[in-house]
């Protein structure tokens, strides 16, 4: 059985907040490297913290992993130590063939010096030899789309200009393992495409990569395995989806209240302009009440208001957001939009929207409604979380579509009959 192309074993760093006190530590640590002391790195002294705490994580080849947690869980410090940047406090990190860190690119770059000498520069660090260096150059140049601007000073160019020569010469070092922090939102959509194009070619490769990412859709649509880090401590690890429903039921807390109803405050009538949402709540196809819908299923969103003067033409208005990266907008939904208006008369009323079929896949979203008379908004709910199951594996669409699969068999060819046995041909 070939060796993984990563594995750590009980990896843990600390630092210390205060910077005299982090410069102190700093110097007695190297003083007692010089004269033979021993360091207890493993105890943590006054001022420090764990940053990443006994992680241990194994990477074959060919295999991506996505790397999820929010802010300080102490993703980024665990990618610099495999890449070399920083050494690990307790533990063992060991890689077999060549790194290529993804990490703040552009930033390691010679500001004086063309992009060009950079090229050299960079891609030398990486460890690949000069003679390389110059038979990839002509690709490295034409995948940053940097020819007519390759000769003049890297302080000339835009940040995304750098960071794009950054990714270029990174992915064109043939590495063994990438590391990919947060680096896939460089440049625009068709050469964000390029990218995602590039690591799957090296991945075809074999080249194994880890991927950091707050964007959750990226980490479903690359990497079949996930490893949830929080306060620098491994959570859990296993299949992508199952990693980040549990990284997201931490992250965003609770959701629709435990009946599955969202209830609202009173409204004072000096308050109102006719309609005030008291309740939010989501049934099933047999009315049962729901915690969230099931991927494939039908479901109803029920929105109870109390009508305090008679609308003729009232409109309904969802708009459903992804919980996770820039919580990009997933549904726009407008009664007035399907020319279906909602007359309501005093008293109360439930403003349904029903679902054939929930298109969402599993995850937790943000949603907001807005209920108005043409322009003028008469109530709104500003925000409620809701959590979409499914009982089975949707896959890594950013959708879930239903579909059903067939054979039409347009033709079918008669084989060539055998030849009996014994006999030859001429």
């Amino acid at each position: 059985m070939a060796a993984p192309t990563l594995r750590i074993d009980g990896v843990s760093k600390k630092f210390c907040r205060a910077l005299d006190r982090s410069l102190l530590y700093g110097v007695r640590d190297v003083v007692g490297e010089l004269t033979g002391g021993r360091r207890h790195t493993d105890r943590l002294r006054k001022g420090e913290f764990w940053a990443v705490r006994d992680v241990g994580l194994r990477l074959e080849r060919g295999e991506a992993i996505g790397l999820v947690g929010s802010n300080g869980a102490g993703k980024t410090t665990l990618l610099r130590m495999i890449g070399g940047l920083i050494r690990p406090d307790t533990g063992v990190i060991r890689i077999r063939g060549r790194v290529a860190p993804l990490i703040a690119l552009g930033a390691g770059f010679d500001p004086v010096l063309s992009g060009r000498e950079n090229i050299f520069a960079n891609m030398a660090i990486l460890g690949v030899p000069t003679p390389e260096i110059r038979e990839r150059l002509d690709s490295v140049i034409a995948f940053a789309e940097l020819d007519e601007a390759i000769d003049a000073p890297v302080q000339t160019y835009s940040s995304g200009m750098a960071a794009r020569l950054g990714f270029a010469c990174a992915v064109h070092t043939e590495p063994d393992l990438l590391l990919v922090d947060e680096v896939l939102a460089v440049g625009d959509a068709r050469f964000r495409q390029k990218c995602f194009q590039r690591l799957a070619q090296l991945r075809e490769r074999g080249t194994a990569f880890i991927l950091v990412s707050h964007n959750p859709h990226a980490v479903l649509n690359v990497c079949e395995r996930a490893v949830y880090l929080r306060a620098g401590e491994l959570v859990c690890e296993g299949p992508t989806p199952d990693v980040l429903r549990r990284y997201e039921e931490d992250d965003f807390g609770a959701t629709l209240g435990g009946d599955g109803r969202l209830d609202l405050p009173p409204k004072p009538e000096t308050a109102s302009i006719g309609v005030d949402v008291e309740s939010v709540w989501l049934v099933g196809p047999d009315g049962e009440t729901l915690r969230g819908p099931v991927t494939g299923r039908p479901a109803t969103l029920c929105v109870r208001c109390k009508v305090r003067r008679p609308i003729a033409d009232a409109a309904m208005t969802v708009i459903v957001n992804g919980m996770g990266g820039d919580a990009e907008r997933v549904l726009h939904l407008m009664s007035s939009a399907d020319r279906q208006p909602l007359p309501l008369a005093v008293g109360t009323a439930e403003l349904r929207m029903h679902w054939p079929s929930c298109g969402l896949v599993p995850g937790i979203y943000g949603a907001r409604i807005l209920v108005r008379e043409g322009m003028t908004p008469l109530d709104v709910v500003e925000s409620f979380r809701f959590t979409v199951t499914s009982p089975e594996v949707i896959g890594r669409s950013l959708f879930h579509q239903p579909r059903t699969w067939s054979v039409v068999q347009v033709e079918v060819v008669p084989s060539a009959p055998r030849a009996a046995a014994g006999s030859r041909r001429p």
